[in-house]
């Protein structure tokens, strides 16, 4: 296992035999604390907040900025956002776990020596290329909200991770779009509906 910040050890929630690279996914990502930031459910309606209604449009617009992806059915919540994604493998601009995927360079024309710095953004940069589709996916959607808050003055953060299942059959992909369409409404008795002051 590897060290989370050479702290923590966290092993990967991803399945080893699954490239992320296609397929159809149930998707839950949640705020920091599972603090309610997206708005409430009133009445069992889910009242948006600006940040509620930013999350909202992004997801709705997802297939605009990653055209291997979609996503036919979503609910955002007021501390977490479910939805089903499609990653199109046909569609992907490359094998993301490939090695001869290209690489951003970070080497200056005008110095053969490069600092820790560099090295570091190198580095990351490597294992972004090494994560799936789907990954680049939620992070681009988590990172266009977050950048929305920050410019805006919302306080606001995800939690680190995401939870996925990779949908296997028909029965099951009907029973995760109940669950999301009936999500709001059985906000009471949810298990992520806690509430945080």
């Amino acid at each position: 296992m590897d060290k989370f910040q050479n702290k923590y050890r966290i092993p990967s929630a991803r399945a080893e035999w699954h490239g992320y690279d296609g397929g159809t996914y149930f998707v839950t990502i949640c705020t920091a604390g599972k603090k309610h930031m997206f708005g409430e459910v009133v009445n069992a309606r889910m009242m948006l907040s600006c940040i509620g209604r930013m999350a909202y449009e992004n997801i709705a617009d997802v297939s605009t900025h990653y055209p291997y992806a979609e996503i036919p059915l979503f609910v955002v919540m007021p501390n977490h956002i479910h939805a089903i994604v499609i990653i199109n493998g046909d569609k992907t601009p490359y094998d993301r776990k490939n090695p001869i995927a290209p690489i951003i360079e970070t080497r200056h024309a005008t110095s053969l020596r490069r600092t820790s710095s560099e090295q570091i953004k190198e580095s990351m940069k490597r294992v972004a290329y090494m994560q799936g589709w789907l990954s680049v996916v939620i992070g681009g959607l988590k990172s266009a909200i977050t950048k929305y808050a920050r410019q805006n003055g919302i306080p606001f953060a995800w939690q680190a991770r995401f939870h996925d299942r990779i949908i296997r059959c028909q029965d099951e992909m009907n029973r995760i779009a109940d669950y999301i369409e009936n999500n709001v409404y059985n906000w009471d008795t949810d298990e992520l509906n806690e509430q945080y002051i």
